[in-house]
């Protein structure tokens, strides 16, 4: 999944520097907590990028360097927000208050059908005249992982053709729906040309990441982003499991990350961390749990580095 993968020839030598992309959704609607960031707190974060010289870019600027093969500004930030809800007006005044860019992901369906809670075609198109991308999040919204072949590029034809005659141009960027994609979704995916597609994976954007699989932080409440900025995108090649155990049961995580460690972190949804051995690069950690959540994180940390993988029950 990490495009270019190799090992250091200098041990301890990391030589990309990191950008990260924030995800929003909701904004100052507290009938949503998990999914809410309330003005105060979106404030708070925007003052943190501005004072510490943090500097807002459009995710086409990250896509760029990346598909140039050029490195990126160590201290470069992108916003984007998934979905397309009508709270997002609450927010606009703030973005434009700091003048920050910013991506929204557009689910298709709800705008097509003037779903009470999201924002309309016409008042989507504004949103270019306020600094934002509009981009592609699916028709339905629907658990890809879950869908047949078939109904996932009808999906996409149904999805993309409603957004390029209401919009008038096409999607550079696509970011999968609940964040939820395995191989089969993402080949489908990159078949129908984006510039970049995004996850929901907690990481970092280095010169070596797969444009085709950028991870975002996910901020809600009155996330504080200061630790969030401080981590480093660590190059880790996910070998095992590649997709969701049969019946559940896990017996092996295995990946390939730089030889000049001994020691890493790993972590497994509702299984915690625990210390996991690397051998010239190589982790092989036997492991015998059921997964209790269809959907289930796994991180690997080494210090402020970190990479982490998405397992989707189908």
């Amino acid at each position: 999944m990490i495009r270019g993968f190799f090992l250091f020839c200098v041990f301890g030598c990391y030589l990309f520097a990191d950008a990260h992309i924030f995800l929003y959704h909701r904004f100052d609607d507290a009938r949503y907590p998990s999914t809410n960031t309330p003005n105060s707190a979106l404030r708070k974060q925007f003052e943190f990028l501005k004072e510490n010289n943090y500097t807002v870019v459009p995710l086409s600027a990250i896509a760029d360097k990346l598909n140039q093969n050029e490195t990126l500004p160590d201290k470069w930030v992108a916003l984007t927000i998934d979905d397309g809800y009508r709270s997002f007006l609450n927010a606009l005044p703030i973005f434009d208050e700091f003048g920050y860019a910013f991506t929204m992901f557009v689910y298709v369906e709800a705008t097509e059908k003037k779903y009470p809670d999201f924002l309309t075609w016409e008042e989507l198109k504004k949103l270019e005249n306020h600094n934002g991308t509009l981009a592609f999040h699916s028709y339905s919204h629907s658990h890809q992982t879950k869908q047949s072949e078939k109904a996932l590029r009808e999906d996409f034809e149904k999805g993309l053709g409603l957004y390029e005659k209401m919009l008038g141009n096409k999607s550079a960027f696509y970011s999968y729906p609940y964040g939820e994609f395995n191989d089969e979704v993402q080949k489908i995916a990159k078949d129908f040309g984006f510039t970049a597609i995004l996850n929901q994976n907690m990481g970092v954007i280095s010169k070596a990441s797969d444009v085709y699989d950028l991870p975002r932080f996910a901020l809600t409440g009155s996330t504080n982003i200061k630790p969030l900025v401080k981590y480093e995108n660590l190059e880790a090649e996910w070998i095992e499991p590649k997709d969701y155990p049969a019946k559940g049961n896990i017996t092996k995580v295995e990946a390939r990350i730089n030889t000049n460690v001994t020691k890493a972190q790993l972590y497994i949804t509702d299984l915690g961390w625990r210390d996991v051995k690397v051998k010239e690069g190589l982790i092989s950690y036997k492991i015998n749990e059921k997964l209790k959540k269809q959907r289930v994180r796994m991180i690997l940390k080494i210090g402020n580095k970190v990479s982490t993988k998405i397992l989707v029950k189908d």
